[in-house]
């Protein structure tokens, strides 16, 4: 299974964020949407799991929870938008994957048996990172992450 994975629009969609995330699955957008049409135009690709971040504070976003859980391939993810918010011990609640976005740093990193991954943000240059989506590729009961610099 392919998971598209996606964070800080800040309410830019660049084309070329929608043409990474192509042949996704699903789809997770990890907080800091920014604008109501975001979400719509992902749903186009395929199902969408999105929480909202620190900048989603307009009526449109409450539909949006802070954190979310799924599953998909029997894989269970969890989704928060600051990592630092995490109040879990994931390992220990059987989560294999935590997808969380925030500081527009892509960064992924293997820690007791849980990937963290964040894809970084796909929305308005911040300072000098770069511009990116991730995708998880889940087989077998394994993820591999993938960020894709746009």
């Amino acid at each position: 299974m392919i998971v598209g994975v996606i964070s800080d629009t800040h309410g830019l969609l660049r084309p070329e964020a929608v043409a990474a995330l192509q042949g996704s699955e699903h789809i997770i957008h990890a907080g800091d949407i920014g604008a109501e049409d975001i979400i719509p135009v992902l749903q186009e690709i395929a199902p969408v799991t999105a929480i909202r971040g620190n900048v989603d504070q307009e009526p449109w976003c409450s539909s949006f929870p802070e954190t979310e859980v799924i599953e998909l391939s029997g894989i269970s993810i969890y989704i928060l938008h600051d990592v630092n918010a995490l109040d879990l011990h994931p390992q220990a609640a059987g989560f294999k994957v935590v997808i969380s976005g925030h500081s527009h740093k892509p960064k992924q990193e293997m820690k007791d048996g849980v990937l963290y991954f964040n894809p970084g943000s796909a929305g308005p240059r911040r300072f000098k990172l770069p511009i990116s989506v991730g995708r998880l590729e889940i087989t077998d009961s394994m993820v591999r992450g993938e960020i894709i610099e746009l």
